[in-house]
């Protein structure tokens, strides 16, 4: 018998298999019908979530553990604006671009929300919908990009992709000093693209020959 008992993440983060629209890229861009993803196969690709206190989040202790669990030694919050930041129409547009990182992404949403789109095994696009109090970590190697949604704002989350908003006080986590650099695609080449590769595509597909010749 299924549980009835709700995942608390699931008020603050939601997935779901994109559409190939052009359209605007702050619309959901959902399927027809709509597809569906759960977090745990969003943890499947290495993408972890967590619900946490939004409004007292200097003093939750979960995002406490989490950060000493991981080693997440540097936090940092910034205030972002148009006005403060050059070209910034031609950084929203390179920050929809698809790339990748060398480090984990730690993205924590104290306000607002955005889009999230990270590449399944199969290469198809998955949207992650992070709304107040939802955190994500990225794997390193992962293909995403990064946009805001319909409503124009969001409060938290981590790294250059902050500098889409319209108006944000970001809270960044690293593990060790800051390292910023994206690089698009296609970076297969890099140990961590390679890693991931490893990790999180070729063991699921060994595993899923295993289980078929069970």
């Amino acid at each position: 018998m299924a549980s009835s008992i709700k995942d608390p993440r699931e008020e603050v983060l939601q997935a779901w298999y994109m559409d190939d629209s052009e359209e605007d890229q702050r619309l959901p861009h959902h399927k027809e019908p709509k597809q569906f993803v759960s977090l745990e196969q969003l943890a499947e690709l290495g993408v972890l979530s967590w619900r946490l206190d939004a409004d007292n989040h200097e003093t939750d202790p979960e995002l406490k553990k989490i950060r000493e669990e991981r080693g997440y030694t540097y936090m940092d919050v910034c205030e972002v604006c148009p006005e403060k930041l050059p070209n910034y129409e031609e950084k929203i547009k390179s920050f929809f671009e698809e790339h990748l990182h060398t480090d984990e992404e730690i993205r924590f949403c104290a306000a607002g929300s955005g889009y999230f789109d990270v590449r399944d095994r199969n290469d198809a696009w998955i949207r992650v919908w992070v709304k107040k109090g939802g955190m994500i970590i990225l794997p390193a190697g992962i293909y995403h990009r990064f946009t805001l949604d319909e409503s124009n704002y969001i409060k938290g989350c981590r790294d250059p992709h902050l500098f889409l908003f319209i108006h944000l006080q970001a809270l960044r986590f690293f593990v060790g000093e800051p390292i910023w650099t994206p690089y698009n695609r296609p970076h297969d080449h890099l140990p961590a693209r390679e890693e991931y590769i490893k990790a999180f595509v070729e063991n699921d597909v060994a595993k899923q020959t295993v289980d078929a010749a069970a």
